[in-house]
């Protein structure tokens, strides 16, 4: 008799993660985090060719991230040319809901790779594999942006602020806060600078800032080196709003003034105010484009 759990596992390949941020408006972007880079890399080029939902694509890292509007469209599958796609997108108080197709491998895909990626909370999907068409809807956390940029916790002599963010970013990663990017902010090299003159944001999607950003400001303050320390926290979907202040701070010094006012402006709460918040605030636009943000 054909053991069918056992062919099961060796024809899925669960998902790491499936991270779903809500603005509260409409928009919702899906961070797909996979454990097979090149099974994602084919979805994504037949997700953005079917799906009317999707609005944009990124591939990073590891992951494809998709930009969707809520709502629910029917797919025109096409075998080869628009195998699978997303069908709905469905936002609740706590959770959101995702609606996959596919065609043959891309049904596997649609509804049990998926399903078993860990933050999953439910599913409900149909039988797949072989030319059937297949259906699965997963049941994810919802989840809000939270970016925290930082700079100067470094000394000439110790110290890189990238590594510092990303092993206290990896230390606080859980289930209510997922870390999901990281950039290095490439700024214009000031007389105060260390070496380099950098500063670094890091992105997570989180059901509960208040933890994340607490544990966060004190492994800071534990492990800086610097008295002079920059911690700002951005609580948004996205961070256009200062797209124009970091390119200026690419460009020439910028005064302590100026990043107040632009941190009123946007929102965003500093948590350590050394002089160090003029290059913190300067990495929050780049968040999620690391590829750019170490361009000068």
């Amino acid at each position: 008799m054909k053991d069918n759990s056992y062919a099961r596992k060796k024809w899925v390949v669960p998902y790491k993660n499936i991270i779903a941020v809500c603005d509260g408006d409409g928009w919702v972007e899906i961070v797909e985090q996979s454990n097979c880079f090149g099974g994602a890399c084919w979805s994504e080029y037949h997700y953005k060719r079917t799906s009317p939902l999707i609005v944009s694509t990124k591939i990073f890292s590891n992951s494809i991230r998709y930009m969707t509007r809520v709502g629910t469209s029917e797919l025109d599958l096409v075998p080869s040319l628009a195998a699978a796609g997303i069908e709905s997108v469905v936002v609740d108080d706590e959770t959101v809901a995702i609606t996959y197709a596919g065609l043959g491998g891309g049904g596997v895909g649609a509804t049990m790779s998926r399903s078993l990626a860990e933050d999953v909370i439910d599913y409900d999907i149909s039988e797949a594999g072989g030319s059937r068409k297949s259906r699965g809807t997963i049941i994810v956390p919802r989840r809000k942006r939270v970016l925290i940029g930082v700079d100067d916790t470094d000394t000439k002599e110790e110290g890189a602020t990238w590594s510092l963010m990303h092993n206290i970013a990896t230390d606080v990663d859980n289930k209510n806060a997922r870390y999901i990017s990281h950039s290095i902010v490439q700024l214009y090299p000031v007389p105060q600078k260390t070496q380099n003159c950098t500063s670094t944001v890091v992105e997570f999607a989180c059901i509960d800032e208040t933890k994340l950003v607490r544990d966060f400001g004190r492994l800071l303050a534990k492990h800086t080196l610097s008295e002079e320390t920059g911690m700002v926290v951005l609580q948004n979907f996205d961070a256009e709003m200062l797209k124009d202040y970091g390119m200026l701070c690419k460009q020439k010094q910028v005064s302590r003034e100026t990043t107040l006012r632009n941190a009123r402006n946007a929102g965003a709460d500093i948590l350590m105010d050394g002089r160090g918040i003029i290059g913190a605030m300067a990495s929050l636009p780049y968040f999620g484009n690391p590829s750019q943000s170490v361009i000068l």
